[in-house]
């Protein structure tokens, strides 16, 4: 049932948003976005399959790219959970998943080209810290009973093998299907930063136009995701791994003096390769502060703001579509497949799309942060109320959702949106790439300007910004007792 901390803790982050929303840019400021609407929903329905050249390479290096990435990115996490109790390695993993994988792209297209190492170690770094986090948090929460029958003496890595092991392989497993689902969707979008993935002839398209040919791609990726439980067969998954390289393409010979030069020259502060001094940096720092961190941070911090309160919103109007106490088979089925599209359409590409559509403000990157967040969450609440029994006389229609369903999902709920908070708040400092301004349009414009000491800085205040609001939503939910977490 609701408690009044919940209740008060709801309307305080609503008048948060509300609040933001007066100092919000979400004017849409294109002529006709109904009817580019329509355009781009016929173009969905009437896909074209075989006009743009490369579409089926394109979607196998997508799945090559989140292979590998989510392959070395697992390995990796799991030796770090080993020795995720040590705050050195908690900070160190804090730091590499807050940063966001178009931003990892970014920083490696500098040195490395399109050379498909940048690709993988962009899904591989971020998602070695998540794993670490997520592998060392089943660890810890495993059944200790089988460790204390072990004979005296037993070593350590045997017993880690026949006691943790076994005990956790199911969430092991599970988690690291879902997290490659997710690679899917991070492999993607590196397209839309020249990587040969799907975004890249999906943004190709929509410059031109073509939204039969975007339609064509959207509705395949759509099949990937959908598919996966079909093709993803535990007994394929080394022949995959192993046969993933092979389809990453060449790219451009590695030339390791650019390596050098960015780590000893480009991103150590001007003031400092001049020779200027510390007053100099002082001045330089100020700059970067007043001129692109505040006005980055402001615009970020606003509309994560908007956006988390529109995803709670959505997510309690979503659950409903999936939920057995509603409506029968088909009306559940219809909203099942309304739910996956939503959830499996990465932010990025909802937010391009609608930026085609409605032009350049915060109302694109909202609703796609709502769509895609709101399905994950209304998912996940939706399967929640499923296993919930209901009196026989239990009211029905808005009463049955009002008295009886929500109170009892109402903390799940918030333990789900403040776990999200954080993802949202990556996504939303990314999005400045599209031209929105967040964190991500300094970041991108000091590299479009060749001016990598300050996109450092601003990569290094978002990665901060992110571990900071982790940190809160983690205070939130341990203050308001919400012990209900997502299984994936």
């Amino acid at each position: 049932m609701f408690a009044y901390p919940t209740v008060r803790t709801s309307f305080i982050f609503l008048a948060i948003a509300l609040a933001g929303l007066l100092v919000a840019d979400i004017a849409i400021t294109t002529a006709n976005p109904w009817q580019d609407l329509g355009r781009l929903f016929w173009g969905v329905v009437t896909p074209n399959f075989f006009s743009t050249e490369g579409l089926l390479t394109a979607l196998l290096r997508t799945v090559a790219f989140a292979f590998v990435g989510v392959a070395l990115g697992s390995v990796c996490g799991f030796a770090l959970s080993l020795v995720y109790r040590f705050l050195p390695v908690r900070m160190f993993c804090a730091f590499i998943r807050s940063i966001h994988e178009l931003f990892w792209a970014l920083i490696f297209l500098q040195f490395f080209g399109f050379h498909p190492l940048t690709g993988v170690l962009a899904i591989a770094i971020p998602y070695a810290g998540i794993f670490a986090k997520v592998y060392s948090e089943i660890f810890e929460e495993s059944d200790p009973e089988p460790s204390r029958l072990l004979p005296p003496g037993t070593r350590s890595i045997p017993a880690f093998l026949y006691t943790k092991i076994p005990d956790c392989w199911v969430q092991l497993r599970t988690y690291t299907a879902y997290r490659l689902e997710c690679g899917m969707r991070s492999s993607a979008i590196l397209g839309f930063v020249g990587l040969p993935t799907l975004g890249f002839y999906l943004e190709s398209s929509f410059s031109q136009g073509l939204y039969s040919d975007a339609g064509a791609m959207l509705v395949l990726f759509y099949i990937l995701i959908a598919t996966m439980p079909l093709w993803v067969r535990p007994k394929l998954l080394p022949a995959y791994v192993l046969a993933a390289p092979f389809f990453l393409g060449d790219g451009m010979p590695i030339i390791w003096g650019n390596v050098k030069r960015f780590f000893t020259e480009d991103i150590v502060p001007a003031p400092i390769r001049n020779g200027e001094g510390l007053v100099g940096l002082s001045e330089w720092m100020g700059d970067v502060w007043i001129n692109e961190a505040l006005p980055g941070i402001w615009n970020t911090v606003v509309l994560t703001q908007i956006a988390l309160v529109a995803t709670g919103i959505l997510s309690l109007l979503a659950f409903p579509l999936i939920s057995r106490h509603f409506g029968g088979p088909v009306r559940r089925t219809s909203g099942h497949i309304l739910l996956v599209i939503a959830r499996s359409t990465p932010e990025y590409i909802l937010a391009y799309i609608l930026l085609q559509l409605w032009g350049p403000s915060m109302l694109p990157a909202v609703v796609a942060l709502a769509l895609h967040n709101g399905g994950i969450i209304g998912h996940l609440i939706g399967r929640q109320t499923n296993t919930i029994q209901l009196r026989p006389d239990a009211p029905t229609g808005l009463s049955r959702y009002s008295w009886e369903l929500v109170p009892r999902v109402y903390r799940s709920f918030l333990a789900f949106l403040f776990y999200r908070w954080e993802i949202i708040m990556r996504e939303t400092a990314i999005l400045g790439i599209l031209g929105i301004y967040t964190l991500g349009f300094y970041v991108d414009s000091a590299i479009q300007n060749i001016r990598f000491d300050r996109a450092m800085v601003l990569i290094l205040i978002t990665a901060l910004l992110n571990i900071g609001v982790d940190a809160l939503g983690r205070y939130i939910r341990r203050k308001l007792a919400l012990k209900t977490m997502p299984t994936c």
